[in-house]
């Protein structure tokens, strides 16, 4: 393709050569814009599309945790989480820990400290593993088989849609929607399942994040 567009750019310039002096202008012009323009059809590379979303994992009731305080030892501490999603620990007292990371807990128990402790400096970590909170996804309502299923990377609706079989077709699939913990806050937000299964929506493929639950209604006529 190189060649063929060097011959090109030759056989211009020597018919353009007798041609006035007005031409030997515009020739150059033309033989300087081809190679240019030719770089411009170039596909441009697609955007890095970032790093993936974090799947830490979220404590749960069940779970133990160990805190510890630095250079305060007298409140470092083991406990288990309540089955209300919450801790209590010396000068900490039902302190929400369902839903979060080790790090977010940290954080919040630092903050309750702080009120006793001059900058204190907490580490959480995660010593019994019961909750399976962080490492699933459920659906309930109208799905063909309403379950619980296993947290995978970079899953999405539609890979949790598969999954259980796709909605009955009493299903109000617009209106579900998807119950999530962040921060320890209890947050909700409408998917559109009819749009994804029956249009094709793309933009309706939404990621799902460890812990979801997915709630499917029923229609009514």
């Amino acid at each position: 393709m190189a060649l063929n567009l060097a011959s090109k750019q030759e056989n211009l310039m020597t018919n353009l050569l007798s041609r006035p002096r007005w031409w030997m202008k515009y020739a150059l012009a033309v033989a300087i814009a081809l190679p240019l323009l030719t770089g411009c059809s170039t596909p441009k590379p697609a955007p890095d599309p970032g790093p993936p979303p974090s799947t830490d994992y979220l404590i749960g009731a069940g779970d133990n945790v160990m805190i510890t305080v630095w250079r305060n030892p007298e409140v470092s501490t083991s406990v288990p989480v309540r089955p209300d999603g919450k801790i209590t620990a010396p000068l900490v007292e039902d302190l929400e820990a369902s839903g979060k990371t080790s790090t977010q807990l940290a954080r919040d128990i630092e903050k309750a400290l702080s009120k006793y402790i001059q900058q204190p400096v907490v580490t959480v970590i995660v010593t019994g593993f019961v909750s399976t909170y962080g490492e699933q996804i459920r659906v309930i309502g109208q799905a063909a088989r309403p379950q619980a299923l296993p947290y995978r990377r970079d899953m999405s609706l539609m890979d949790v849609l598969i999954a259980v079989g796709g909605v009955t077709e009493f299903a109000a699939g617009n209106k579900a929607t998807v119950i999530r913990k962040v921060d320890g806050k209890q947050q909700q937000f409408n998917v559109r399942l009819n749009d994804l299964i029956k249009e094709g929506d793309i933009s309706a493929n939404v990621p799902m994040r460890p812990g979801d639950v997915l709630v499917i209604p029923e229609s009514f006529f």
